[in-house]
């Protein structure tokens, strides 16, 4: 019989990953060069465009759609690429924070459930999902777009909890935004704030969730 959603299973305790700065790394700039080649505007005006729009946060809040979001970033620069295209070109700007993924690795070949947990959109996961494999490796996706908050609303912490059928600490949480910390530190949560990976392994070691 396959447990209900929630059902604690296993270890008690479980992890929990912010995606971006956590385990990929990620930088727009790209993106306004891959949209600047095919539109009207410079990258650095594109990249002021991301910074000062409140659709990108309304895309990844769920607020806009993806069809929606490309239709506006299309208004205003001049992009000339299909929307499929434009996925690929504003979704190509990650890369894989290597240790990170590693430690990730042995928590789950430990049999700690793991979960991803970020304010992101669906263009962005769909790059990662196809280009980087461990993101097939978690027990479960707590992703903003999907749910109509961001961190560190309160109510997606919920949503974690709920997913996860764990609270307070057996819940050990990474994200590199103080901010997000705080809110799950509020909750009784194990969080660590994510500056380097080797701080994170050893932050992890001491709680015996790794061995070195």
């Amino acid at each position: 019989m396959t447990p209900a959603r929630g059902m604690k299973t296993g270890n008690s305790k479980a992890v929990v990953f912010d995606l971006g700065k956590v385990l990929v790394d990620f930088d727009y700039a790209i993106a306004a060069r891959n949209l600047a080649a095919r539109g009207r505007l410079t990258a650095p005006a594109i990249l002021d465009f991301f910074r000062d729009s409140p659709w990108l946060l309304q895309y990844e809040e769920g607020l806009l759609d993806s069809a929606a979001f490309y239709e506006q970033v299309r208004q205003v620069t001049g992009y000339g690429g299909s929307r499929e295209e434009f996925g690929v070109s504003f979704g190509d700007i990650f890369q894989p924070i290597e240790p990170m993924i590693q430690l990730h690795a042995e928590l789950r070949q430990s049999g700690l459930p793991t979960y991803v947990f970020s304010n992101t959109n669906e263009f962005a996961i769909r790059h990662i999902r196809r280009h980087y494999p461990f993101f097939g490796h978690f027990d479960g996706y707590i992703l903003s777009y999907e749910r109509g908050a961001m961190k560190p609303d309160p109510r997606l912490y919920e949503v974690v909890e709920e997913v996860a059928g764990r609270s307070g600490r057996d819940i050990v949480y990474l994200d590199d935004r103080p901010e997000n910390i705080a809110t799950g530190l509020s909750r009784g949560w194990r969080a660590i704030l994510q500056e380097t990976p080797e701080r994170s392994r050893q932050v992890l070691r001491a709680m015996g969730l790794v061995d070195q």
